[in-house]
């Protein structure tokens, strides 16, 4: 039988994971099927258990089930562990379920596509949620200096920051600090898809400042826009994200890397 992929969901119907990975398997000439389920919101369990049976070898999960996923997992690696939240599940030989979060993964790969090593820079992360807790371990050990955590509720961000303090540097500020400029600003919140941008200090952006929105959308989002309008070096949308920990789980299962760059190129002209 033919190894079965899916990403699980409520809604699913957008998700672009079976195009990206069908064109993985095609790049690296895997063969396998890949597809878009839709889950119930209190029934994810078992349609994953039914997915296993038919021959499922992995999925990937989003919203609302990575927390589900997480409590579901048998094993879990060091980054889904801290994140609290799995976006990439394995049936191991023995039946049992590894989970990973692959997500900052993809986030720091996509950033050393578009500037290189991440040694020694700044970095200001902005929001204190899921898309941010995933994000804080992989960035730690990309090479930074420092990371600094900001959010509407500081305590949420000075919360996170704490429990990552043992990996690295990292701190929480008010999010109107205007003491500082950073290397690269991250905007892991949601506020370009209501078209707003998180309360930052101009202050925060200097001459050689890379700003990064973890949104995506066929114009620029509107965090970009701000970051560029007041000077920001680079602006990066989300979707070298989304490639990027998609290439980390096809690698986790396949054993194999593919590359990001003709998917990319594939994507944007569908935005």
């Amino acid at each position: 039988m033919t190894d079965k992929y899916a990403v699980f969901g409520n809604p699913i119907a957008h998700s672009k994971s079976p195009l990206i990975h069908g064109l993985f398997a095609q790049e690296t000439e895997q063969t396998l099927e890949y597809e878009a389920i839709l889950a119930p919101v209190d029934e994810f369990a078992s349609c994953l258990n039914e997915f296993w049976k038919v021959n499922g070898k992995g999925a990937n999960v989003t919203v609302p089930f990575k927390e589900q996923a997480f409590d579901l997992c048998d094993e879990l690696s060091e980054q889904a562990r801290l994140a609290g939240a799995v976006n990439t599940l394995t049936l191991l030989p023995n039946g049992g379920v590894r989970g990973d979060n692959t997500d900052g993964l993809g986030l720091v790969a996509d950033l050393k596509r578009h500037i290189g090593e991440l040694n020694g820079l700044s970095v200001l992360l902005v929001g204190a949620g899921g898309a941010a807790r995933g994000s804080v371990l992989p960035l730690l050990q990309s090479g930074i200096c420092k990371l600094t955590i900001v959010n509407r509720t500081q305590s949420k961000a000075e919360r996170l920051a704490e429990c990552f303090s043992r990996y690295g540097d990292v701190c929480s500020l008010p999010m109107e600090h205007d003491n500082q400029s950073y290397d690269i600003i991250i905007n892991s919140t949601s506020s370009s898809l209501s078209g707003e941008v998180p309360n930052l200090s101009t202050q925060v952006i200097g001459t050689s400042t890379v700003c990064y929105d973890m949104m995506y959308g066929k114009e620029p989002t509107s965090f970009n826009i701000w970051a560029e309008g007041h000077g920001a070096k680079l602006t990066l949308d989300g979707l070298g994200m989304l490639v990027g920990q998609a290439a980390q789980s096809f690698a986790i299962w396949r054993k194999v890397k593919p590359n990001v760059e003709p998917v990319l190129v594939e994507l944007r002209t569908l935005l």
